[in-house]
């Protein structure tokens, strides 16, 4: 059901004409794989930090490729700022050199393989530099409430979670726009001697609009 449900979402998505040029950056879970999708590069280097390493050999082979992966992560963050095809191609280039290393570490050449397959999805930013290399901001827009799923469990109905969900989605944009969220809520609550804040749709789309 949650498959279908999760089709039909994205299928309305499609009908609509809405994120036609929208790319999905995900950690690679499969139910992100939609669209046109890009990878976090944080997720995909801690899938070399976390390798068990046991001689010097491998710990050194370890740390040779992920200063060498966070050297080019360093580039695709100046790539973004002023993109050229010169530098998209020797981005490229050196990608290559790094996910097809062969460093004697087994496992290590065999991840190497295994993300240089998704070179496309790794790439994405050369093609679309506005596009964000992590998930991180996505992240912490949840975060708030993993954590207090960590403590409370969850809530006891739907529409406490239905509340849950918007009131959160409120505070985190408000945040975003800048704006104080018990301001906010005295605005749309008509609180006697509040600030007037207009509907966060018209400031979302006035923060987007060109200059």
């Amino acid at each position: 059901m949650l498959i279908a449900t999760e089709g039909a979402l994205w299928g309305s998505v499609k009908a609509h004409g809405f994120l036609c040029e929208g790319v999905i950056v995900s950690d690679d879970a499969g139910q992100f794989n939609v669209g046109r999708h890009a990878l976090c590069w944080v997720h995909a280097e801690r899938l070399v930090h976390k390798l068990d390493t046991v001689t010097d050999e491998q710990r050194l082979a370890q740390d040779r490729v992920r200063a060498a992966i966070w050297t080019l992560y360093g580039d695709l963050k100046t790539y973004r700022q002023c993109p050229t095809p010169q530098r998209q191609a020797a981005l490229t280039a050196e990608f290559d050199r790094i996910f097809t290393l062969k460093t004697g570490f087994v496992t290590l050449d065999r991840l190497l393989g295994r993300l240089h397959a998704n070179k496309t999805e790794l790439l994405m930013v050369l093609e679309r530099p506005e596009i964000p290399l992590h998930t991180n901001g996505s992240e912490n827009d949840i975060r708030c409430q993993v954590t207090r799923r960590r403590i409370s469990a969850g809530t006891r109905s739907d529409a406490g979670r239905d509340a849950r969900d918007t009131f959160l989605a409120l505070a985190k944009t408000c945040a975003k726009l800048g704006i104080r969220f018990w301001n906010y809520l005295g605005a749309r609550l008509a609180v006697p001697g509040a600030a007037i804040i207009p509907p966060l749709p018209q400031l979302i789309f006035a923060r987007a609009r060109p200059p």
